[in-house]
């Protein structure tokens, strides 16, 4: 019983980190058409977002839970590493490429002459992260459902 729990809550975890990380995707094209003051607004949408790192910390602990809880198991524990690498790798992106934009832009309350590049930093890193929140779902999903 206690597997199941950890398998379920992790794929809970990681399904849950790349919901807003797909949400970011999504919206990715019609945001490159923003003028200034536009995007100035539709940035306020994500004031509250920061409570989501809850989530993804949560992915975190539960793909390095469940990679030790499998490493008996060869292709299990491999799949389940690759999850907690991804999600790893997501939050280094966070913390060296997102965050600091919203540092010098004060999440986005403040729009300085380079904008435009801090745009661009912010939403590819919002990309890269949504690829490596799809590899740890995917690879979650590999490592509870292998047989």
């Amino acid at each position: 019983m206690h597997m199941w729990i950890l398998k379920m809550s992790t794929l809970l975890f990681t399904a849950l980190a790349l919901a807003p990380a797909v949400a970011h995707i999504m919206e990715l094209p019609n945001k490159f058409t923003l003028s200034r003051h536009e995007y100035s607004i539709s940035q306020r949408l994500y004031h509250s977002w920061q409570f989501l790192g809850i989530i993804v910390v949560a992915a975190l602990l539960s793909t390095f839970t469940l990679a030790i809880a499998m490493r008996s198991r060869t292709d299990q524990f491999a799949a389940a590493l690759v999850a907690f690498v991804c999600v790893a790798t997501s939050l280094f992106v966070f913390w060296f490429f997102t965050y600091p934009v919203n540092k010098k832009t004060m999440n986005w309350t403040r729009m300085p002459d380079d904008w435009t590049r801090l745009r661009l930093r912010w939403e590819y890193s919002h990309a890269a992260n949504a690829v490596l929140n799809l590899a740890a779902f995917v690879a979650t999903s590999v490592a509870v459902t292998w047989e």
